[in-house]
């Protein structure tokens, strides 16, 4: 991997920085307590079959908002400098420095109220089972960012983990205008985002 770049410095502050990044074993932590909390207040509130199809919507969901998210939100070029700035913090500090561990997963000050607004929302619409679609819709979040931290800081070996890496390297080295997806990569083929293989 080279000699390791400098942390970025995002905040300007210290303290604030810290709120910034999270280690593998916090997140690890957190979202394994998270999943069983919300697996735990959904037990009950869904017959087993609409509950297991719930999940499956929830994650099939997920799917597409890691695509729009990338596409739409992280790699948007606003007008403005501070949104631009914002934006950097966000995730173009990603791009700028792609290997730092403790960058390459969701900080928890961003993703936990996130979770919660959106549980919050689906029991609104449809009442307590809308915890198995938060269930579902977490699980592929979390699944994402297990992936993506691999493929920065690990080999993915075998056929299917090749692919998910060479697809997201493609994105970071090739063209950032394209291959936004992680864990849904027919997105990318379906939108027509996909970037080939480069063919010198």
């Amino acid at each position: 991997m080279g000699t390791p770049q400098p942390r970025l410095t995002l905040l300007g502050n210290s303290w604030a920085e810290g709120f910034t990044i999270v280690s593998v074993r916090v997140f690890a932590v957190l979202w394994v307590a998270g999943l069983s909390a919300v697996l735990w207040a959904a037990w009950g509130t869904a017959p087993p079959a609409l509950a297991v199809g719930l999940v499956l919507a929830g994650w099939a969901v997920w799917t597409f908002c890691e695509y729009a998210l990338h596409r739409w939100v992280f790699h948007w070029e606003p007008s403005s400098a501070p949104l631009r700035k914002f934006v950097f913090i966000m995730h173009g500090n990603h791009h700028a420095v792609p290997n730092d561990p403790l960058r390459n997963l969701m900080p928890p000050i961003v993703s936990v109220p996130v979770a919660l607004l959106i549980g919050l929302g689906l029991v609104a619409a449809i009442g307590a089972a809308g915890l198995w679609l938060l269930l579902g819709f977490l699980g592929g979040y979390v699944f994402y960012d297990a992936v993506h931290y691999t493929c920065h800081q690990r080999p993915l070996k075998g056929r299917l983990g090749r692919v998910i890496k060479q697809h997201h390297m493609r994105h970071h080295h090739s063209s950032e205008a394209g291959n936004y997806a992680i864990t849904g990569m027919m997105w990318d083929r379906l939108l027509s985002t996909r970037v080939a293989a480069s063919r010198h």
